[in-house]
């Protein structure tokens, strides 16, 4: 069986199971109920901090905010919770359910399954941000007015340019699922029990999230997987902080290298058929 052919038959399959389809659907709603809701409340001027609340100060102007404040909100939780059900499944699903020795019996090799699994893992982790993003852009230009998208350096730039910045927020939190589903893949080589791994990588998320926002472990945050997340609002600025999104995209580089590696060092060696 070709990587291609192979690569297809298991996107369809994870695509067409109820379950991760119900997860894509949730994530489409969540925006549009975000939309509807800051739409309804009243402007809270100076409450709370952060991102969120500097999107929000935003969004009244211009609707193409909507899909920052979905995105930031949702990768606290919802999409880390999509890549995980996805990538705990992967290996320790099929292990479980005893699929994965027929899976094995295929004349593809184990590392050519991995790849597989993981190129699906990351294809579906796309599927849900880009569906986030699209969900948002359109709630945001039905409820709140569309035009010149003033940044949060306060620079008025044209709804195109506007635009391409969401692409590449969009293509950035995608790269962070995708460190996500490596550290996912291989948590699902270590157990036969899928529920198990999922379970641990959401622990592995809030634990990280907790320990980020501890004043005094901030020497540790730059090395936690989900520290540099919600760094995407350096494209929101003139200049686009390059640096801070190049640190990011590097520490999604390193968590994906080392756990791929984790991965492959794991599956091709263990009796994970037994």
């Amino acid at each position: 069986m070709s990587a291609g052919r192979f690569y297809g038959s298991e996107l369809r399959l994870v695509l067409l199971r109820r379950r991760n389809l119900l997860l894509l659907a949730v994530a489409g709603v969540f925006p549009l109920v975000i939309g509807i809701a800051l739409r309804l409340a009243a402007p809270h001027p100076g409450g709370g901090n952060g991102n969120g609340v500097a999107f929000f100060n935003q969004l009244a102007g211009n609707g193409v905010f909507l899909t920052f404040i979905a995105l930031s909100t949702l990768l606290v939780l919802v999409l880390p919770v999509v890549v995980a059900v996805v990538a705990g499944d992967a290996v320790a699903g099929e292990a479980g359910y005893g699929t994965l020795r027929y899976l094995l019996a295929v004349p593809a090799g184990r590392t050519r399954l991995l790849a597989v699994k993981y190129g699906v893992i990351v294809t579906f982790g796309l599927c849900a941000t880009f569906i986030v993003s699209a969900v948002a852009l359109v709630a945001g230009a039905i409820l709140f007015p569309v035009g010149p998208v003033t940044l949060l350096s306060g620079t008025t730039v044209s709804l195109a340019d506007g635009l391409l910045r969401l692409l590449f927020v969009t293509l950035y939190v995608v790269a962070a699922m995708a460190a996500l589903g490596a550290i996912g893949l291989a948590i699902s080589t270590l157990t036969e029990h899928a529920i198990g791994a999922i379970a641990a990588i959401m622990i592995l998320v809030v634990t990280s999230e907790v320990v980020d926002n501890v004043p005094q472990l901030a020497a540790v945050g730059p090395y936690l997987p989900t520290h540099w997340w919600l760094s995407f609002d350096a494209l929101l600025r003139v200049p686009v902080d390059t640096v801070t999104l190049l640190r990011g995209l590097l520490s999604f580089a390193v968590y994906a290298v080392l756990f791929g590696s984790f991965a492959w060092a794991r599956f091709t060696s263990a009796d994970v058929t037994s």
